[in-house]
């Protein structure tokens, strides 16, 4: 008998998976990432629509600045001061709407990142086979997080130097102009940004409806109830969410713009983006840590 339970206990240990390592699960998580067609096409959609509609407002303003008449010369060693209040064309490269609607795109295909696997049952698997929770999650942050950046590096500086090129007779910028590269890299951050948000949502909230509804809550509409000057906490809540951050770090600082009576600083603007990405990936480890499948 003891023989035979020698045989078996060598038996099974000589045949035991080796523990996942992971750069195994980063390649698990890129397949289950890309294992749906309508991946590629969301986010292709969102970033072609939102190329789109920037390009078409570079397009619309250089025709309406061709009709105006020639600004006065410019002074030595300088550009033409641009008219108070008619035309950025910084702000034509990161039109507002198109990168909210890019914003609740990226979010929301992080969220279904992580309800997706609940809500079919897979998610199981994936933690029989790799009990280490923390590992999975931090695969997952560490796909989504990649895949996004890249895909906002390619939407914004497609966009900064395509706008740029359509207005270079209208006073078009170049990445050496001042508030450029900045508005160029937030707007990269945004779209990791929120697709870490977006797992940090559907890791609290299990279902599709539920945790897209969330987001498109916690990222477009909450901003704009705390948007008021009458109260200081009001004003700094808002100044905390991220959509507000971005405004601020694609503004032109040659332009005169009125930053209301608290007004949001750029390292207070880098700091949301760190701090809205430390939380939610925080979240999302204990939470899919804790609770049960």
């Amino acid at each position: 008998m003891s023989t035979d339970t020698a045989g078996d206990t060598g038996t099974a240990t000589a045949t035991a998976a080796p523990p996942a390592r992971f750069r195994h699960l980063l390649a698990a998580e890129w397949i289950k990432f890309w294992s749906l067609r309508s991946t590629a096409l969301v986010l292709a959609a969102g970033a072609l629509t939102t190329l789109g509609i920037c390009v078409n407002a570079a397009r619309v303003n250089a025709d309406r600045l061709a009709d105006q008449p020639e600004l006065p010369p410019a002074p030595p060693g300088g550009k033409p001061e641009l008219p108070q209040m008619v035309f950025d064309p910084l702000i034509t490269a990161y039109v507002f709407p198109a990168w909210a609607l890019l914003m609740v795109v990226v979010a929301a295909l992080g969220a279904s990142v992580v309800f997706g696997e609940y809500t079919s049952g897979l998610i199981r698997t994936t933690f029989a086979a790799v009990p280490a929770r923390r590992a999975v999650v931090a695969a997952k942050v560490t796909v989504v997080g990649a895949v996004t950046l890249v895909l906002g590096a390619a939407v914004s500086g497609g966009s900064f130097g395509v706008t740029q090129a359509i207005l270079r007779d209208h006073h078009g910028m170049s990445l050496a102009d001042p508030g450029a590269l900045r508005a160029v890299t937030a707007s990269a951050l945004l779209l990791p940004l929120c697709a870490v948000i977006g797992m940090a949502v559907g890791a609290l909230i299990r279902h599709a409806a539920g945790a897209v509804v969330s987001v498109i809550a916690l990222l477009i509409l909450v901003p704009q109830f705390f948007g008021g000057e009458q109260y200081r906490w009001v004003a700094e809540t808002g100044n905390a969410m991220p959509l507000t951050a971005f405004y601020r770090l694609v503004l032109n600082p040659a332009r005169d713009y009125d930053l209301g009576k608290y007004p949001l600083t750029v390292t207070e603007a880098w700091c949301v983006y760190g701090a809205w990405a430390g939380v939610a990936v925080a979240v999302g480890v204990v939470v899919v840590g804790r609770r049960d499948v």
